[in-house]
């Protein structure tokens, strides 16, 4: 066995990524990180997602790619340039709301609402605001973070960031958690009913 993705891609992930790299945007999700969110995202039929730093969209075509018909998607960023590139490409998708925002104003206007699963792949709902987000997530919901292995345009300091970071999310009770030492470094936590 091999970690090498043999279904077919995201219809408009190839697109989505050359223009992400004409634009200079360095900080998307690894291939092999939007593989597992698809297939996560398949787990939850009927589901309300939520993605935290929608960057220029590949991870979310991913998302997209694993969700049904019946689903929904909100993906929030607060840079209108990248967030322009993901709404060339998707949307199109009534399934998905793209919004550009500050995440922290984000998460506290939007509080009340739950989710069946939250990628959380900025600083709000990761570094920043984690018990906000968490909260947010419905019982048996799915909380993913990626890039929690060291990375090379991580800077100074963010190493340590990363550690405390798991050790908060070890010791949270109501998460039932795997750490993966694989693709960016992944985290997969789940929401304990009750």
């Amino acid at each position: 066995m091999t970690d090498e993705i043999k279904q077919a891609i995201p219809p408009a992930y190839r697109g989505i990524a050359v223009a992400t790299e004409k634009a200079g945007f360095t900080m998307a999700s690894d291939p092999l990180t939007g593989s597992l969110l698809r297939t996560l995202a398949a787990s939850k039929p009927q589901g309300s997602f939520l993605e935290l730093g929608t960057g220029t969209g590949l991870s979310t075509s991913w998302i997209l790619s694993g969700m049904d018909q019946k689903s929904s998607l909100i993906s929030v960023d607060n840079n209108e340039t990248f967030l322009g590139i993901a709404a060339d490409f998707l949307d199109h998708d009534p399934r998905l709301q793209l919004v550009c925002a500050d995440g922290e104003e984000w998460l506290l206007a939007n509080s009340s609402l739950r989710f069946d699963y939250i990628f959380a792949d900025t600083w709000h709902g990761k570094y920043l605001m984690l018990e906000d987000v968490l909260a947010m997530l419905k019982p048996g919901g799915l909380y993913i973070i990626d890039d929690m292995l060291p990375q090379p345009n991580w800077p100074e300091g963010h190493h340590e960031k990363a550690l405390r970071l798991v050790e908060e999310l070890e010791k949270n009770e109501s998460l039932l958690l795997t750490k993966q030492a694989w693709s960016t470094g992944i985290v997969v936590a789940t929401k304990k009913a009750g």
